[in-house]
């Protein structure tokens, strides 16, 4: 039974990370070409890049390539969503052409199915209400978002 409950500490752990606070500061690479699968860059930059899901506020998840073009347009309604929901909801950025930490490589276990751009938002809780491959429409993001905050 401990061995259980230890596990599952662990995974939570890994899964959420430690840290209060997920990416932060935002921003959309002022270079991006959105009609080419030309690698531009990052597409997000901001502070705590590197930082995972965190419990207790609705996390949104965006897993991503440089080269794609799906893949930009997606950063760009996140961007817009983190404008609108960066003090209530964690925004996390996974960028598979960067070196991942421990906990964005367990949320890449755990949701990534290979397409891009992939987004994940997980509830309060930790549980996943939204996963998918592919573009979504910022309006239905954030109604998963807002039902996520009730």
């Amino acid at each position: 039974m401990k061995t259980t409950i230890a596990f599952f500490a662990v995974l939570t752990a890994l899964t959420f990370g430690v840290s209060a606070r997920a990416g932060d500061n935002l921003r959309l690479n002022s270079h991006l070409d959105y009609s080419s699968d030309h690698e531009d860059g990052p597409l997000i930059t901001g502070d705590h890049m590197d930082e995972g899901a965190v419990t207790g506020k609705p996390n949104y998840v965006i897993i991503y390539a440089e080269g794609c073009f799906n893949s930009k347009r997606q950063a760009r309604r996140t961007v817009s969503l983190y404008e609108k929901y960066k003090d209530r909801v964690n925004f996390v950025v996974v960028d598979l052409d960067q070196k991942r930490s421990p906990t964005q490589l367990q949320l890449v276990k755990n949701y990534y199915a290979g397409s891009i751009p992939h987004v994940v938002v997980l509830d309060k809780s930790g549980k996943a209400v939204y996963n998918s491959p592919g573009e979504v429409e910022e309006s239905t993001i954030a109604g998963i978002l807002d039902k996520s905050l009730r």
